[in-house]
């Protein structure tokens, strides 16, 4: 993983920390964030000599799989109509709902979570 990568994943993943992400470990096991760091802050988990062989990925939503009624909400709170969000209650209602804005599907650096892993019902 390139460092610009790098960098994209740990700005991402730490913006999403309030709202305890599930992440992928390289053994398979999914976890919260919160959990797997146990008080470590995540940059030491990708900075560590002894950690860097660790793969860490977010299990992320495609913006495509909004609801009708999440759209609605998100554009009530982003003043023009686009992928990004445009303000800070537009960002955090993205990360809150664990939105992929930034691509990391496409970029290899996350995952497509399943339909019912961030299911609030």
């Amino acid at each position: 993983m390139t460092q610009e990568k790098k960098q994209l994943l740990l700005k991402d993943l730490s913006a999403r920390l309030p709202y305890k992400p599930h992440v992928y470990i390289k053994n398979g096991k999914v976890y919260y964030v919160d959990i797997v760091l146990n008080g470590t802050y995540i940059h030491d988990w990708m900075t560590v000599p002894s950690c860097q062989n660790i793969t860490i990925k977010p299990y992320l939503r495609p913006m495509s799989s909004m609801t009708e009624e999440e759209e609605a909400e998100y554009y009530a709170l982003n003043a023009y109509e686009g992928v990004f969000p445009h303000n800070e209650d537009a960002l955090d209602y993205v990360l809150e709902h664990h939105f992929d804005f930034r691509g990391l599907i496409e970029k290899g650096l996350a995952l497509e979570a399943p339909e019912e892993m961030y299911n609030k019902n």
